[in-house]
């Protein structure tokens, strides 16, 4: 699954999987229903004022749950599991930390309660998913520091920059 993406199921037999850095994925069932899904999100909120993008925090929950709904969920009978946040680049705004909190402030406002959760450090996840159940596999990849960004070089003072 990749970012902006969401996806559920009730078939035992599927996984669901993504790899995430600062995105977060929330992975949401109803162990009564046995059905479940799970999305990637990008960012939180977005610096966009014209329309809500699937990648934005708040229209992807709202996709998902409505999701499983429609699959026979009961939304107050909705468990979750949230996972990435990670900060991947040091010297930025730690978009990964605004993803996660992001996350379990919508949850705890929706009183779904949040099972378990992996959120923050500087490595990336991959998480597979088994809707039917709520059973989760985590993995984490790469690099167990977070990437220098360089400082950006003096223009030479000539007035022309070249690309």
């Amino acid at each position: 699954m990749t970012q902006g993406q969401y996806a559920v199921s009730g078939d035992p037999d599927c996984i669901l999987s993504t790899i995430l850095g600062s995105c977060v994925s929330t992975c949401l069932w109803d162990p009564h229903a046995r059905v479940g899904g799970m999305n990637h999100i990008l960012v939180a909120r977005s610096a966009a004022t014209s329309g809500a993008s699937d990648m934005e925090g708040i229209n992807a929950m709202e996709l998902l749950i409505n999701a499983l709904v429609r699959m026979g969920a009961v939304r107050s009978s909705l468990q979750a599991k949230v996972f990435g946040g990670a900060r991947m680049i040091s010297g930025l705004s730690d978009i990964g930390e605004a993803n996660g909190t992001f996350v379990l402030e919508y949850l705890s406002r929706e009183s779904i309660a949040c099972l378990g959760k992996s959120l923050g450090g500087a490595s990336a996840r991959q998480i597979k998913f088994r809707p039917s159940d709520g059973k989760v596999l985590l993995k984490t990849v790469g690099a167990s520091k977070p990437a220098e960004v360089p400082p950006d070089k003096p223009n030479p003072g000539n007035g022309v920059e070249l690309f």
